[in-house]
């Protein structure tokens, strides 16, 4: 035992010639170790058991360390004492191991009807980006791929990917600010924070004031609907990071997956009559069926038929959508179209043609407003701008591609912003003030094009949107009094304003304060199936 096996990065400046050449000789009798860069240490006291193992320049392990199954290196990485890394893991150049520390790239199945000793082993590997450091005594679960730049906090439990740049910190890991954020917690921040800890306190009693005993209903008294099941498992999953905790979690996954029509694939309203079509409000159960089932670890047990299409039939369908009076309904429609494309991907690696779709898009978007379709006399730029989000959230963003002509849109979008007949004097319902922040904020991932201008709105409206969360019963869809009893609090709103929080804390770069991240209908991020697209 030598000082370098407990303080391996002191190896490369105060070792001797004969320890170089002893560690030479140590590393070419390893068994498991595939390559080691020049400069690399392995503490002949690690324990590397049916491995294989690629070291890279100046990397090294420490004393203790258990490393089994294929493990890569980069360069300038290093496994601190006791660390435990079970492949398939990947890191990249320049991460640092903290001591205790586990990686364990497989799981073990857990069916019923086997005893867990008798379970198979599953694995889908860990991938750590460049320059990132993972605390003594975190844990990274298998699955899980760390972007680059981040920080893992000591004791993190680390479940679902990272975003690059992220500071991470408790179990389940959460994303408390931006690494490149270098300024101290301000007021904003503050609040955000504080708002959040309050809605993560309160959400069992919003949900529970929505629960019958045997469904969801959007709130009390109201008849039960597809979308509240939905709109309660998207709020679980970004409040508690779990299932609602009124519901047993499997019989969700069968009630929702009961619901899809198998001969169109669409999902009816509850006692709805009829075929279901995708000119039916219900289709947008498309997107909330499907992403909750996507939440809780299911998938919707049929093909899509009703979005399958022959091209030059889609262009016409296309052609025909109301664009000039009802752009909003018309960007609705492709949303929904889009979406269950993407879930059609999403099954068994089916090849679901979109050339056609992103073909049209791309050729009718009008290169002076950026928008598909054109402002009417009784509502100027809503119709166009509340249909761009729709229709982008569906083919763009959930396909991870960029917008065409952002200047123009960013544009279009504040002209729309200054209208007061939907911002003034209190007003702005959720589906309003979604359908432009989220233009505004997928625009800006391209372009900083009047971007203070940008920034003010969202800070305003976040100023506005805080105060008016419900104890124990969420956020009201509107804030003011519309039709019927949108400005009462219920599921729908809560769940909308809680994605539209997280939207313009993000355009202010402050979002890492809420602890939360949309991951349903209203993820940030493409689709992970068919990211590369």
């Amino acid at each position: 035992m030598s000082e370098f096996d407990f303080c391996p990065w002191l190896f490369a400046g105060n070792a001797t010639q004969d320890e170089r050449d002893e560690q030479l000789a140590f590393q070419r009798g390893l068994a498991g170790l595939r390559s080691a860069g020049e400069g690399s240490f392995v503490s002949p006291l690690a324990a590397i058991h049916q491995a294989e193992l690629t070291l890279g320049a100046d990397s090294y392990l420490a004393a203790h360390v258990y490393l089994t199954g294929e493990v890569q290196l980069g360069d300038h990485t290093s496994l601190n004492p006791y660390a435990v890394v079970r492949g398939p893991v990947r890191l990249g150049s320049g991460v640092r191991v903290g001591a205790h520390a586990s990686l364990v790239g497989f799981n073990h199945s857990a069916d019923p009807d086997a005893p867990v000793h008798r379970q198979p082993i599953v694995s889908k590997g860990i991938v750590v980006g460049d320059d990132v450091w993972i605390g003594s005594n975190a844990i990274v679960l298998d699955g899980v791929t760390i972007g680059e730049h981040s920080i893992i906090g000591a004791g993190a439990v680390v479940t679902k990917d990272v975003a690059a740049w992220s500071v991470m910190v408790g179990n389940p890991a959460r994303r408390v600010r931006d690494r490149r954020d270098r300024t101290r917690p301000g007021k904003l921040t503050s609040q955000l924070a504080d708002f959040a800890a309050r809605a993560r306190d309160q959400a069992p009693q919003v949900l529970d004031r929505c629960w019958t005993g045997d469904t969801f209903t959007d709130r009390p008294t109201a008849p039960p609907t597809v979308r509240a099941i939905c709109d309660a498992v998207e709020i679980a999953d970004l409040l508690l990071d779990a299932a609602p905790p009124q519901a047993d979690r499997d019989g969700l996954v069968r009630r929702l997956a009961a619901l899809q029509d198998p001969a169109t694939g669409l999902i009816p309203e509850l006692g709805e009559e009829g075929t279901p079509s995708l000119d039916r409000g219900s289709a947008y159960h498309l997107l909330s069926v499907g992403h909750a089932l996507d939440l809780l670890g299911a998938a919707l047990p049929h093909r899509i038929e009703a979005v399958r299409k022959d091209p030059a039939a889609l262009v016409a369908e296309l052609d025909a959508l109301p664009w000039a009076e009802r752009a909003w309904s018309a960007g609705a429609w492709v949303d929904i179209l889009a979406t269950g494309l993407h879930w059609n991907r999403r099954r068994a690696g089916a090849a679901e043609p979109v050339e056609a779709l992103f073909g049209w898009l791309l050729t009718r978007q009008d290169s002076f407003s950026g928008m598909w379709g054109t402002p009417t006399g009784a509502e100027g730029w809503r119709q166009p701008v509340n249909g761009y989000y729709r229709l982008t959230r569906g083919t763009f963003a959930q396909f991870g591609l960029p917008v065409p002509r952002p200047e123009q849109t960013i544009d279009t979008v504040l002209a729309h912003t200054r209208d007061g007949r939907f911002f003034a004097d209190g007003r702005g319902t959720a589906c309003d003030v979604l359908d432009v922040i989220h233009p505004l904020w997928l625009c800006g991932r391209q372009t900083r094009h009047r971007w203070a201008e940008v920034q003010a709105w969202a800070r305003d409206r976040l100023a506005a949107t805080l105060p008016r969360w419900h104890a124990d019963a969420g956020f009201a869809f509107s804030p003011v009094p519309t039709t019927g009893a949108e400005h009462l609090p219920g599921l729908m709103g809560t769940e909308m304003w809680l994605a539209i929080v997280w939207l313009l804390a993000d355009v202010l770069g402050e979002s890492g304060a809420l602890g939360y991240r949309p991951r349903g209908v209203h993820r940030p991020e493409p689709a992970p199936a068919v990211q590369s697209t």
